[in-house]
């Protein structure tokens, strides 16, 4: 009796265990572009520097200058367009001569189909080039053990009003 009891629970774990195997084998991939709304001044700023802060703009170029975000992130290239994400994190201007930002990120996302997901980033960001390229290095939820990579490209720049338009495309490996 003993030995069919064994038996059974010695099948029932080898099923759990080919079961969980099969669905870790099945990678998908998910590609998506995405719209940072980023105000670096005003009243409703969503960048704001948090070493030798000062009342005049910001200085993104200067070795050691530390940076919070917590942009919202659009599906579309207007401000206005439905948000469905959160851009939460830090930057810090690591090199030496201010043109390599450090990015470390979490996109927070809020809209009905992936709520409470999160994918992270993180990498050199060199600040002047067109399109900058980091990596996904997680996720969870939905796009929990997450890799890939991100682009940013800034497509709208007005430094009277002090804000920026990023665009991100994300191509992902999730399970």
């Amino acid at each position: 009796m003993a030995s069919n009891s064994f038996k059974l629970s010695l099948i029932l774990l080898l099923t759990i265990f080919i079961n969980s195997e099969a669905e870790l084998d099945q990678l998908k991939e998910t590609r998506m572009t995405l719209y940072f709304q980023d105000w670096s001044g005003g009243p409703n700023a969503t960048v704001l520097q948090i070493t030798d802060h000062q009342n005049g703009p910001l200085s993104f170029t200067k070795f050691g200058s530390m940076f919070v975000t917590d942009d919202p992130i659009t599906e579309a290239y207007d401000k206005n367009s439905a948000e469905i994400a959160r851009a939460q994190g830090i930057y810090v201007t690591s090199a030496l001569d201010g043109t390599i930002s450090h990015v470390l990120i979490s996109i927070i996302f809020t809209n009905e189909e992936y709520k409470g997901t999160t994918l992270e980033i993180q990498g050199a960001s060199p600040q002047f080039e067109r399109v900058r390229e980091v990596a996904v290095v997680g996720g969870t939820g939905k796009f929990r053990l997450a890799r890939g990579y991100a682009t940013f490209e800034t497509i709208h720049f007005n430094l009277a009003v002090h804000y920026v338009i990023i665009q991100c495309n994300v191509t992902v490996l999730h399970y």
